[in-house]
């Protein structure tokens, strides 16, 4: 199954390895440090150094930018989706489900952006999405306000402890 498993980085080697995944994303801050995942390669780990913030950063905070969300569509699309790809960030709320809805409208541009909001509610009631980086992909992908809308109208997700995961299915995966 074509799929992105979204998780908090203490979740990423057991999901890899449960998944059989060979790609990965880390949307982490500048100087968290971690061990990749065996099961993922050097080359196909792109790790995204930003904070989750919603505003243009300072005072040490890196922002989510236009550059890194080209970086990862550019990713995502050299993705050969033949098994899952894991996307994480610290505690896999806010920046990883961002990016997940980005990677999937990127694969599949043709989608309905609020039936994929719907879809990333009903396997994450706890997933809010970083704004930011929302906004950035709506642009980066000529999206024209309408991720930006879809995301707004399914609001902020439920409490989470920060063990929360998720599979975000593809469009037409079975």
């Amino acid at each position: 199954m074509s799929a992105i498993i979204v998780c908090p980085l203490s979740h990423i080697a057991e999901l890899s390895v449960r998944h059989g995944a060979r790609d990965m994303v880390s949307l982490i801050a500048e100087k968290q440090n971690f061990h990749r995942p065996g099961v993922i390669a050097a080359e196909r780990h792109l790790k995204l150094a930003m904070n989750d913030i919603g505003f243009a950063g300072g005072h040490g905070l890196v922002a989510p930018s236009e550059a890194h969300v080209e970086r990862l569509i550019s990713f995502v699309q050299s993705w050969d989706q033949s098994a899952p790809m894991v996307i994480h960030c610290w505690m896999g709320v806010s920046r990883s489900p961002a990016a997940a809805v980005i990677a999937a409208l990127s694969l599949h541009p043709d989608q309905n952006d609020a039936a994929l909001a719907a879809r990333l509610r009903k396997v994450a009631p706890h997933a809010t999405p970083n704004s930011r980086l929302i906004e950035i992909g709506d642009q980066m992908l000529n999206r024209n306000g309408r991720l930006v809308a879809a995301i707004k109208a399914i609001g902020r997700g439920a409490d989470t402890d920060g063990r929360a995961s998720f599979v975000l299915p593809l469009m037409g995966a079975t």
